[in-house]
């Protein structure tokens, strides 16, 4: 029998015993005999990993590795010990045979051992950086009010990705980018996950602390490996939060570093390190006048949608899912809803939070416990204020002298609606 077909057998036969390591070795040494040795060092790392203390496998593996013939086995304590050796001993340290094999054979073998999970994150140079990629339970119907927005969405990405003949007939892309800006605190971040969720697709959030690294090339090196992860994970939303920070409007920025991280921004969203197709890139940001205005070139950030702060009904939504969990008793909604109006969705949460904290120290100091009621709600809007009137008045500004080929002609119409334009 010839050593190829020899060789074909044993690879059958491993195949139906795959824990059968003598087996494993002995095609080895036939593979390294027949000059294979990619494929000998596979099956060799794969009998270190059922059993790192094998003789044997570390023979044949330095075999492979080297192209050498390994040495007889480990002599005795009395016996000369290799220069290799010698050396380790002078410097104190105890060399691991395993952790060369380890490296070679990364894509192969799984490592022996994992980290620990308070360990902290490999720095940039010293490993590849490891971003979460995560799988959204929120859906659409979950978001309360924004009827604009989501028929926005729905055109944008929901529709074609639901319709795929239909996108294909009419040559729609999976591809495009979209920025959502508005007052802090009004939903944009929960708007992300939740159409990830819809598309059933894997979501990526990256921000500027997720780039950024002292070293020069390394912010550009992170930005380029994020949209690569969500290449990989394609259909995929790719969330750029505070877009400002990260694509600040180059004549204003001073760094050349923030420069060439701009630049590379750009080449990713033009898909010129890699395809974009099923990579939906949603951005977020409080302050649009600041991007840079080649981020919302047609193919990049495109779309732009104000996301403001929730109307009545949303805030009624917000405010029973708040209050769903705590004990509560005569509480007026409309009440409640009507005097809260500019107010974005995280100010509702505080106020709820501030009610009970009242409730609260008001039951420690009577020692009677009581239900959160209509005068603590009463008492916390006294004290909690619209965060969003600060944004309305330099966004007013903005709507009046910096409204460039209408690009804010929703927020025009919405400030003329509320009678402050």
């Amino acid at each position: 029998m010839s050593s190829d077909a020899l060789i074909d057998s044993l690879s059958a036969a491993l195949d139906a015993r795959p824990e059968d390591l003598p087996l494993r070795l002995h095609l080895a040494t036939l593979l390294l005999d027949a000059g294979r040795s990619g494929e000998a060092i596979a099956q060799i790392g794969q009998a270190l990993a059922r059993d790192p203390g094998s003789d044997e496998a570390q023979a044949l593996m330095q075999r492979a590795l080297t192209g050498s013939v390994p040495p007889s086995p480990a002599p005795t304590p009395a016996a000369p010990q290799p220069p290799a050796q010698r050396a380790g001993d002078a410097a104190g340290a105890t060399a691991d045979p395993l952790a060369a094999y380890e490296q070679e054979l990364a894509d192969v073998v799984p490592p022996r051992f994992a980290r620990a999970g308070d360990e902290p994150e490999p720095v940039a140079g010293d490993a590849d950086r490891i971003y979460d990629v995560e799988v959204s339970g929120i859906r659409l119907a979950d978001v309360g009010g924004m009827t604009a927005v989501k028929e926005r969405l729905e055109l944008a990405f929901l529709g074609p990705l639901r319709n795929p003949q239909l996108r294909r007939m009419y040559g729609k892309s999976l591809r495009g980018g979209l920025m959502l800006y508005g007052p802090p605190g009004c939903g944009k971040t929960f708007l992300a996950r939740a159409v990830a969720g819809e598309m059933g697709a894997k979501f990526i959030s990256l921000s500027i602390v997720d780039v950024l690294d002292m070293w020069m090339g390394n912010s550009e090196r992170n930005l380029h490996e994020l949209f690569e992860a969500a290449r990989r994970n394609a259909p995929c939303v790719l969330f750029l939060d505070e877009v400002d920070a990260l694509g600040h409007k180059r004549s204003q920025v001073s760094s050349s570093s923030m420069r060439t991280l701009g630049n590379q921004l750009l080449a990713e969203l033009d898909g010129m390190e890699g395809s974009n197709e099923g990579v939906f890139v949603l951005a977020a940001t409080n302050t649009p006048w600041d991007v840079d205005p080649a981020l919302r070139r047609p193919g990049r950030l495109d779309r732009v949608v104000l996301v403001l702060p929730p109307d009545a009904e949303a805030r009624r939504s917000i405010l029973e899912y708040h209050l769903r969990e705590r004990p509560i008793a005569g509480i007026d909604l409309r009440k409640v809803v009507g005097a809260t109006e500019d107010f974005s969705g995280a100010d509702l949460a505080h106020l709820c939070e501030t009610a009970a904290e009242f409730a609260m120290a008001d039951s420690v100091r009577t020692g009677e416990v009581r239900m959160i009621e209509q005068r603590d709600l009463d008492r916390a809007l006294k004290e909690v204020r619209p965060s969003t009137r600060p944004w309305m008045a330099t966004a007013r500004n903005v709507a009046m002298f910096a409204n460039e080929g209408g690009v804010y002609d929703d927020l025009v119409a919405y400030l003329k609606k509320r009678k402050m334009l």
